[in-house]
């Protein structure tokens, strides 16, 4: 049976060799025992692109199994910083050589146009294989005093083990590396699941991680069902930990079955209705750009999407009206195409999901500033839809919606602004935009939220920590923080001096 095929993309006039197996102790292998397949499809077009090897809970069983023997022998502490270092950034050098081809099977399979794709999200990635990579040899514990003639004491960082890692599909590549990156810098081994929706490209990088040099057993990929694969993963005993980003519901069984199996360790980066502020001292041409930014980027597929902006009443007209221009301009369209800017949500499901939220709106009152009309062509296509003339009770302004639906509302007072902005069980990111240095202070420290941006939105840097609070998650990706997240505190008694007299007495 093979495990590759090749993907034609009539549009680009070239192949892409694509593997279809299950990527376990760096060998492409059919499931143990089921014959299920998954269907991966273009969301620009509707049509199957290729199906690939769906993992079982035994195929899991065998990926773990991997993975541990791996931790014992070939990598854990049984390799040097120096050594984990060179690979990531070798795996860093491919990603960079191969960008184009993973950008085009990434726009084939997700949607998102290719130089999106190319220039920000494996840009980034290779900027976080490398930023990683720097940390590798630089996992240091403390040395302390506890008494100067007889004692001391000292703590190691030790890697975790084995990690599950649960991906999805809204950024497969970036999402792969902030999970992938810190994990093999400080010496952990990995069983990926990536979505159901987008494994292609998961796969296409585990050719890479054998290439550049990783042992077998360091990464493997199990594409599967998530009540199947992303199930066993979060109840398995020989899993260390657990890290997911996707939807809360899912990050909720992950974490009961995890406490469940063997209390393993957890970070989730989950949803998110995060609100963007605009002031009547702000730039309104930038703000605007950024609001625009914020829910038409990826379309709108994104956990921190500023899906609810609020404006002062004195700018409110101004800043709709130009708001509305900036949405216009963006250019909606087949990812593969070089005039776009936006593509195809990633699926039926999520076609339907957001559209059920643009009739819930218009039934509950709110009134549609642009878009809000279905194309009549192929292509799970949204286009950029704002509503104004919202209340906090409607299904559009309360839930996540994970597509290019804005809403947009007033306030009078700073204090009404913060009010609004945290009237949600989510805390993932929040924006504001004003040109008073006092109040941004004030408003940055009121919002409740893990991520705060000033006169910007959505722009992430590889140093900086990331994650939620409330029902956003718990845990930290990016920066020094992730690397906690992946290791465990050994505390060391040494006691040199001190002699113990018995019996006690």
């Amino acid at each position: 049976m093979a495990h590759s095929v090749s993907v034609k993309i009539p549009k680009l006039n070239k192949t892409i060799e694509v593997p279809t197996g299950l990527f376990i102790n760096n060998e492409f292998v059919p499931s143990v025992d089921s014959q299920e397949r998954i269907e991966t499809v273009n969301p620009a077009t509707e049509e199957v692109i290729c199906s690939i090897v769906a993992a079982s809970e035994k195929d899991i069983d065998i990926a773990v199994a991997a993975a541990r023997q791996a931790f014992k022998t070939t990598w854990g502490k049984n390799v040097t910083g120096w050594e984990r270092a060179r690979l990531l950034n070798k795996l860093a050098d491919l990603i960079e050589r191969d960008a184009q081809e993973l950008a085009e099977l990434e726009a084939l399979n997700n949607g998102k146009p290719v130089k999106m794709a190319r220039d920000f999200d494996i840009g980034d990635s290779v900027q976080c294989l490398r930023y990683y990579a720097g940390w590798a040899d630089k996992i240091t514990g403390q040395s302390i005093e506890v008494d100067n003639k007889s004692k001391l004491a000292f703590t190691r960082h030790d890697p975790i083990g084995v990690c599950g890692q649960i991906i999805p599909w809204n950024y497969p590549i970036n999402m792969w590396a902030w999970k992938v990156a810190p994990a093999l810098a400080v010496g952990c081994t990995i069983v990926m699941k990536p979505s159901e929706l987008t494994p292609l490209t998961a796969l296409k990088l585990s050719e890479l991680a054998k290439e550049a040099g990783f042992p077998p057993g360091v990464i493997n990929t199990v594409p599967s069902l998530g009540p199947v694969g992303g199930a066993a993963l979060a109840s398995h005993h020989d899993v260390d930990k657990v890290a997911f980003t996707g939807s809360t519901v899912t990050g909720r069984k992950i974490m009961e079955a995890a406490a469940k199996s063997n209390l393993k360790k957890v970070s989730l980066e989950l949803g998110g209705k995060s609100p963007h502020l605009v002031f009547e001292s702000a730039d309104l041409e930038q703000a605007a750009s950024w609001a625009a930014l914020g829910i038409c980027y990826n379309s709108g597929q994104d956990c921190t999407a500023g899906s609810r902006v609020y404006v002062q009443d004195t700018v409110y007209d101004k800043f709709t009206s130009i708001l509305v221009d900036r949405v216009k301009a963006l250019v909606v369209g087949d990812g593969l195409e070089e005039a776009t800017g936006a593509g195809p949500v990633v699926s039926k499901g999520q076609y339907d999901r957001v559209w059920g939220y643009i009739d819930s709106g218009k039934a509950e009152g709110a009134h549609v500033l642009v878009g809000g009309e279905k194309r009549q062509s192929k292509g799970y296509y949204v286009d950029p839809t704002v509503f104004t003339n919202i209340t906090s009770d409607m299904k559009i302004v309360k839930e996540e919606i994970f597509g290019p639906v804005l809403s947009v509302g007033v306030f009078k007072t700073e204090e009404e602004a913060i009010a609004l902005a945290n009237d949600t069980t989510y805390g993932l990111g929040a924006g504001l935009h004003s040109n008073d240095a006092n109040q941004c202070m004030r408003v940055s420290s009121a919002l409740e939220a893990g991520t705060v941006w000033v006169n910007q939105y959505n722009i992430l840097n590889n140093n900086v920590p990331f994650g939620g609070k409330k029902q956003s998650g718990i845990g930290r990706e990016l920066g020094s923080y992730a690397l906690e997240e992946y290791t465990s505190v050994k505390a060391i008694h040494w006691n040199f001096g001190d002699k113990l007299d018995w019996p006690l007495y």
